[in-house]
Order: C-alpha cells, then structure tokens, then sequence
C-alpha cells in the first residue's frame, strides 16, 4: 500500500512537470521517489515520505513556478495598463471625430450660404458689384469688400481642408489604437494563461504534501530566508543605511504597512487584496506620487540609487528579470506581497535577490 502511494505521488509530480513544460518554462529536476517508510509500529514513528533535501528540491520548484508566475504577472499589469491607455485613447479620438465631422458640416454650410448669395447677385459677390459703380468712393469701398470676400472665402476653403486633414488623421490614430488596442488583448490572454498554468502547478505540488511535509516546506522557506537576510546583513550591505524618509515616502510606507494581513491576488491592487507592484504603485499613489503599475517599469523608469543611500519608501527591485518588488521600511526590512498563498507582510530586505534600489520621489 505504501509503494502503491509513493508512485502516485511520483506520477503527481511529474505530470506537474509536463504542465510546466507545456508553458515553455524551465524547470529543476524532479523530486526523487521517496523511499517506502517503515511499518507505523516502529518505535520512531514513520519516517518522512520526503527527506529534508528532497523536500528543498520541492520547495526550489514551487519558488521557481511561483516567480515564473510572477514574472507574467508583470506582463499581464503592463497589458493590462496600455490597453486600458488606449481605450482612453479612443475614446478621445472618437470624440474629436465627431466634433471635426461637426465642423466640416458647419464650414460646409457657410460656403453653401455664400454660393447661394453670388448666385442671388447674378454670380458676382456684393463687393463685386459695388466695384463697378460709378462713384469713385463706393468703386473704393467696392474694392475693399472684394478683398475682404476673397480672403474669408480662402479662409474658409483653408479651415475645410485642415479640418478634413485633421478628420483623416483621427480615423487613422483611432485605427492604429484599436490594433494596439487588440495587440495588448491577445498579451493579457497569453499571460494570463501563463499565470494559470504556474501557479496551477505550484498549488498541484504542495497539495501533494501531508500537512507534516506542508509545515517543513514552510519552515523551509523560512529557513531560506532568513539564511539570505542573515548574510546580507553580514556583508555589510545597509552599514551605513540611515537615511530618513522624505514626508511622501513616509505616507507610501504607512499605507503599505496598513495592508498586512491582506492577501496577494495577481494582478489586484487593493483594497482587498494585492499583488507585489499592486502593493507598491498603490501605496505612493496614496502619497499622491503616481508611479508605474509594473514592477519592471518601476526598475524602467524610476530613479535609481545605490544600497546606501536607501531610506524608506524606497523600492527594492529583486530577481534579474526584475520580476518582483518591495518597499523598504527601515532596519534591514521591506514590507511585500510576496506570492500565492501568502499575504503581505514584514521581510528581511536582503532575503530575495536584489537586482537595485529605486525611488519615487526622486
């Protein structure tokens, strides 16, 4: 019976794998079968289906899955944000075709009006047929209204053909913005499929876990963390670290640390619920300083600054493919959303690896 339930959790893992391939994501090598444990009579008890490095085998998986996950999150939030810029863009557009289509009709029935007047005065304008008068101040007067008929008729002419121009030009951008428009649908349906498919995988392999193994796993990842920080700390990294936040950025680190307890959900930024660069655009946008919506385009677009001259409110970048991000709150710590499964919390600053510092309210 034991051997019997050692390969169906072999069989689980693997098929976790296939998934994870199917995504086109790399992976780490398979759990090894745990060994058949000893009769439950035995004085100590059953030995662990998992031993404790392949346990940590798991664990590296889900982590992996789990910033694979988060990485296309961050695609997903950038889709998510052009996509919605360009119906913004649209909308726009649509309305300055309407209003130039106005106009056009408008300037269509000014130059009717003055068509009809030159066909009433047998088609020569008033100022026309005040020229041919034979007094010399009205031939004068005559002259000027001639001229003045001419420009407002090329003034006219001029605004039908830029307003024209200009109709031509809205449809075009309207077009344009519509493909973008579709473009950015098709990268959030692809992410999102990818989302799914990582976590899915994830979930599938922690669920596998009897509670015991659950608990290790977490004391694991503890375990982990805390060796990263541990080292951080002794390299030297925040000695100098003193700075004082600046009056945005203390407001930014009073709402992200209002938000702990609350769950991470991919691609939420509150009030509920929120994803790491949820949390983090969220929390300066409540110091009123809008700042991207992705973690990449935090690392992007914002200001960098070294290690040294962090202060809180500051963003800690982490991961090479700058897939993740934190709010330094002082002392070595960041308060993050960090996964799945995880609500936002307190961690060491140097627990995950940092790709660099940006901030704000530089």
């Amino acid at each position: 019976m034991n051997r019997r339930h050692c390969a169906t959790a072999a069989i689980t893992v693997v098929c976790a794998l296939a998934l994870l391939t199917s995504t086109g994501q790399a992976m780490a090598a398979p759990v090894p079968d745990p060994s058949p444990s000893p009769s439950s009579s035995s004085p100590a008890g059953p030995t662990p289906r998992y031993s404790t490095a392949e346990l940590e085998k798991v664990r590296e998986q889900i982590e992996t899955l789990y910033r694979k996950a988060g990485a296309a999150t961050d695609a997903y939030n950038l889709a998510e944000e052009q996509t919605k810029k360009q119906s913004g863009e649209i909308v726009k557009l649509a309305k300055a075709i309407v209003d130039g289509q106005a106009r056009i009709a408008a300037l269509k029935d000014r130059a009717g009006a003055q068509a009809r007047e030159q066909y009433r005065n047998g088609g020569l304008p008033p100022g026309a047929q005040l020229a041919l008068s034979n007094d010399p101040k009205l031939f004068l007067d005559g002259i000027n209204k001639v001229r003045q008929s001419q420009q407002a008729s090329k003034s006219l002419l001029s605004d039908l053909n830029q307003t024209q121009q200009d109709l031509e030009t809205y449809t075009q951008d309207a077009s344009a913005n519509w493909e973008k428009l579709e473009t950015n649908r098709v990268k959030q349906a692809k992410a999102k499929k990818k989302i799914n498919a990582q976590i899915k995988a994830a979930e599938k392999l922690e669920s596998q876990l009897e509670k015991k193994e659950r608990d290790r796993l977490l004391q694991l990842e503890r375990d982990a963390a805390d060796k990263a920080q541990t080292a951080w700390l002794s390299s030297g990294a925040v000695k100098d670290v003193s700075g004082e936040a600046s009056e945005a950025g203390a407001a930014a680190v009073a709402f992200a640390t209002a938000q702990i307890g609350k769950p991470y959900v991919w691609g939420a930024e509150g009030p509920g619920s929120y994803d790491c660069s949820g949390l983090t655009s969220q929390a300066w946008l409540a110091a009123k300083r809008p700042i991207p919506r992705t973690s990449q385009e935090q690392w992007r677009l914002l200001p960098r600054i070294d290690i040294q001259d962090m202060r809180p409110g500051d963003l800690i970048i982490y991961h090479a493919d700058a897939s993740h991000v934190g709010m330094y709150v002082g002392d070595g710590a960041i308060v993050h959303a960090p996964r799945p499964g995880r609500n936002v919390t307190l961690a060491g600053a140097g627990s995950m690896k940092i790709l660099g510092v940006v901030r704000p309210d530089k």
